[in-house]
């Protein structure tokens, strides 16, 4: 207290409540200045560049090649919207318009394109936009931040990449995995595949949409891979959902030089959908015991148990159980490190990018065809990819390497001695 009774720190946060707002609009102030100066420097340049095609203002040339010939309104790409500018022209003498080299940079709609792409990718709805820009100087004239701009823009940004994304050459990746499985939007399913190449890295291979999971889109999934690159001739390990249509495409497209391996997680949930809800933790857990104990015949004996003990009393479960049961057990035969079985047993990997997708297009209310689902898909996939990391385990790799190489010679010997006997 001072001798007026007054507090003394509250003398001292007087100064300090002053400066805070006082922080603010300097910093309000500089950004419109660095913004204004900004318009200027382009203003100043393209009459620069107009001064070197036509010389100097008034100036009487004997042998001028171009004319000063007005302004006319245009717009510039600038925080995420286009802002009016006055653009200098210029024309030969002959009459045609020439263009000036910072126009045709400067105005190039691509980043205007990006901005909203990546707002939107990142959850701002085409209302919200507008407000997630940084403000402008009042003394701009700004359009192309409303909702329906940002949509067509948005449009644009995801045909672009769905266009990328199944244009990929797939030559050079040295795949060891694939992995298929399928996403539901509307009345749509979306097929996708993810690549894991010897070295751990994934890639997103491919996208294709159907109004089923079924064989026709399967294959044609396949046939796009193998026309952009992917080896149909070469031992791969291929993890799918356990769809009989995906399989069915799968098998009459690399035969026998796939080791084909079938999800544990759908295996597990075709299983407890068959049961009531009080059986689906314990069925659950015993085959999740089955699956954990990495042994190949020891987990067949025991999911084996399981489905004779289901049997009498839920059959269509015994019968899930049953079906393709040895291929939920390849991975475990290739005796791999557990992190790197764990995930090569499952297509989680697809369900997250998936999942990613969902959360990417939260805000759709009403998907308007295959078209429009198949480039969200390809914005959230891409958009997942970039965080994508070495698969857990990937330096156990050479060891899935070398059992596909094996697997290969084991058939190679085999075709020799069909030949063989064929030529005898």
């Amino acid at each position: 207290m001072n001798k007026n009774g007054k507090s003394r720190g509250r003398e001292q946060s007087a100064p300090n409540q002053l400066r805070l707002p006082l922080r603010g609009l300097a910093r309000a102030a500089l950004w419109d200045t660095v913004m204004i100066a900004g318009l200027g420097f382009v203003e100043e340049e393209m009459e620069a560049e107009r001064a070197a095609l036509c010389g100097p203002r008034y100036a009487h040339l004997a042998e001028r090649q171009a004319l000063r010939s007005g302004h006319v309104p245009s717009s510039l790409v600038m925080g995420g919207r286009r802002v009016k500018v006055e653009r200098p022209r210029a024309r030969s003498v002959d009459g045609h318009e020439l263009s000036l080299p910072s126009w045709r940079a400067w105005s190039s709609r691509d980043p205007l394109d990006e901005r909203a792409f990546e707002q939107m990718v990142l959850g701002v709805s085409t209302r919200g936009y507008a407000r997630s820009l940084e403000a402008l100087p009042s003394e701009f004239e700004v359009r192309g931040a409303g909702k329906s701009a940002v949509s067509a823009r948005f449009v644009v940004g995801t045909q672009r990449r769905l266009v990328e994304l199944m244009r990929r050459d797939l030559r050079g990746l040295g795949l060891v995995a694939l992995m298929i499985d399928g996403g539901h939007f509307a009345d749509h399913v979306v097929l996708a595949a993810v690549g894991v190449e010897n070295n751990g890295q994934k890639h997103v291979l491919g996208l294709r949409e159907g109004a089923t999971e079924n064989a026709a889109a399967c294959k044609a999934l396949l046939a796009d891979l193998i026309e952009r690159g992917l080896n149909p001739a070469r031992a791969l390990l291929v993890v799918i959902d356990g769809a009989k249509a995906l399989h069915k495409a799968v098998s009459e497209t690399f035969g026998a030089r796939m080791l084909l391996h079938r999800c544990h997680a759908h295996k597990k949930r075709n299983v407890t959908d068959a049961l009531p809800e009080r059986m689906r933790a314990t069925v659950r857990s015993a085959m999740n015991q089955a699956y954990a104990t990495r042994d190949a015949k020891r987990a067949r004996r025991l999911l084996e148990n399981l489905a004779r003990r289901l049997e009498s009393a839920h059959p269509g479960a015994a019968a899930s159980l049953r079906e393709g049961l040895a291929e939920t057990l390849t991975v475990m035969r290739l005796d791999l490190p557990e992190s790197l079985a764990r995930v090569l047993s499952s297509t989680n990997l697809i369900e997250n990018l998936f999942s990613r997708v969902r959360d990417t297009a939260r805000r759709v209310k009403r998907w308007q065809g295959g078209t429009m689902i198949l480039r969200w898909t390809a914005a959230g996939v891409l958009e997942a990819e970039r965080h994508f990391r070495k698969v857990a385990g990937y330096r156990a790799l050479p060891k899935l390497v070398a059992a596909l190489r094996a697997h290969d010679a084991a058939l190679d010997r085999a075709r020799r001695v069909e030949n063989d006997q064929r030529a005898a």
